[in-house]
């Protein structure tokens, strides 16, 4: 079954096109077989009503805040995270037909896959979904750039198959005389990872070293090293594009051995060693490529939490148990709202409005006067959910009320949210503490004044 789904999640992704056009409603689905599947459809659906705001543009501070915030609700708001990855492959769909839309919604749709969807397939380990996820959209966002490299490459395809092919022989023979029985293939290279890397490395294409790639999967750690021995013995490697990440892991876990040769016909191709279990640990891993493709880091608790998720992808494990712990053990410690713009708001747990407000900024929050969630007008003291779109009423003039710094009547959750209005009070208080010195300054002037004459 496709990435190991189980069958009630394939049968929710195959009638959930008939949920959304409106064919098929939720007394359809309560009144015959579907009913088993009913959970996993409304998951579908929740998952669908998120996007990028409008005008969104990546790369600025809050923009890049705002995709990360909404991959994670994206993993946080349904309770059986494989949803997820059926709402991944169904992007893939809609940016295969994309070619039917108008410009500015095919635009929108490419942004919204590499920034969030390829992003999530990245995280989850579904690398064949990333890859043609991450091309697609770079040929809709950059079409030049996308249809250059494509041009160069199938310019000397035929000469680089047939070169992947003559390593792969050379070296089957050469590994299989000393006994080493390896699994050898040609490495595919993608057009966005190629642009990446040109971009990174400011070189043209035939430059880098890994447009030619081949991968060894032999049996155990001692053969990786005397394959690594057998490849270098052959050829001659080019200097500092050595890496052992056997000895010396990368901070996700990733093992493997890089190297690049000067190879037949003195052409450069790049080789990388790893036995099957490191094979699949890198193809499985949720948490792996978490820091390596995205850079910088995540908070700790998050970062230790995702590797929770990892356990999903495998193909032995059921999973039943552990889809019931995910919105517990994986996500208790966040809160994802909506604001009417649709950018994502990441709270702390027991969030309230006035955290909301607070957080969207200090005066909307100080002229807060009620709030409505998902269209409905709710107290100041309601538990915000993740998925929530919350809405804040708020005044003309700033009005704290003294209330809301008391614990006992929950009205604020989030310690900032407190402090700031705190600092509010302080601020009054201040202001009245001067006036009242001003008064009885005037007063003791004017006294003294008058006895003088």
């Amino acid at each position: 079954e496709p990435m190991g789904m189980p069958g009630d999640v394939l049968a929710a992704a195959c009638v959930y096109p008939l949920v959304r056009a409106g064919i098929l409603g939720s007394k359809d689905i309560q009144n015959n077989d579907l009913d088993s599947i009913s959970n996993l459809l409304s998951g579908l659906e929740q998952l669908d009503r998120f996007c990028l705001p409008a005008n969104w543009t990546p790369g600025e501070a809050l923009a890049t805040q705002q995709s990360e915030a909404l991959r994670k609700m994206l993993l946080a708001v349904v309770s059986d995270a494989r949803l997820v990855l059926v709402r991944i492959a169904e992007q893939l769909h809609r940016l295969r037909n994309e070619r039917e839309l108008p410009e500015d919604e095919r635009r929108q749709l490419a942004v919204e896959t590499r920034e969030i969807y390829a992003a999530l397939a990245n995280r989850l380990g579904v690398w064949q979904l990333k890859w043609e996820l991450e091309d697609l959209a770079f040929r809709y966002l950059e079409p030049e750039s996308y249809q250059a490299i494509a041009t160069a490459l199938n310019e000397k395809r035929v000469e680089r198959e047939a070169f992947i092919t003559k390593v792969k022989n050379i070296l089957g023979h050469e590994l299989a005389a000393v006994g080493i029985y390896a699994e050898i293939s040609g490495r595919p290279k993608h057009i966005y990872s190629i642009y990446r890397k040109m971009q990174r490395k400011d070189r043209g294409l035939e430059s880098l070293h890994d447009i030619r790639a081949v991968r060894l999967l032999v049996n155990d750690v001692k053969d990786c090293y005397a394959a690594l021995g057998v490849v270098h013995n052959l050829w001659s490697y080019l200097p500092g594009e050595f890496d052992d990440y056997i000895a010396n892991p990368k901070d996700n876990d990733y093992r493997s051995l890089h190297t690049a040769v000067t190879g037949p016909d003195h052409k450069t191709v790049e080789v990388q060693i790893r036995t099957h279990d490191m094979h699949r640990q890198a193809e499985l891993g949720i948490a792996a490529h978490w820091r390596y493709k995205e850079g910088g880091g995540t908070p700790a608790a998050f970062d230790q939490k995702i590797n929770f998720l990892r356990q999903l992808l495998e193909p032995a494990n059921d999973g039943s148990e552990l889809l019931d712990q995910i919105r517990d053990e994986v996500f208790e410690d966040r809160i994802y709202a909506i604001s009417p713009k649709g950018d994502v708001v990441e709270l702390a747990p027991k969030a309230t409005p006035l955290d909301f407000a607070y957080h969207v900024h200090t005066q909307v929050g100080h002229r807060c006067r009620g709030a409505k969630v998902n269209g409905r007008i709710v107290p100041l003291t309601y538990r915000i959910r993740t998925g929530d779109r919350v809405e804040i009423i708020t005044g003309s003039q700033p009005n704290p009320s003294r209330d809301w710094l008391s614990p006992k009547l929950g009205y604020i959750a989030g310690a900032k949210t407190r402090a700031k209005v705190r600092n509010w009070f302080r601020q009054q208080d201040r202001d009245e503490h001067i006036r009242a010195g001003r008064e009885m300054l005037d007063r003791e002037l004017t006294r003294l004044s008058e006895r003088d004459t």
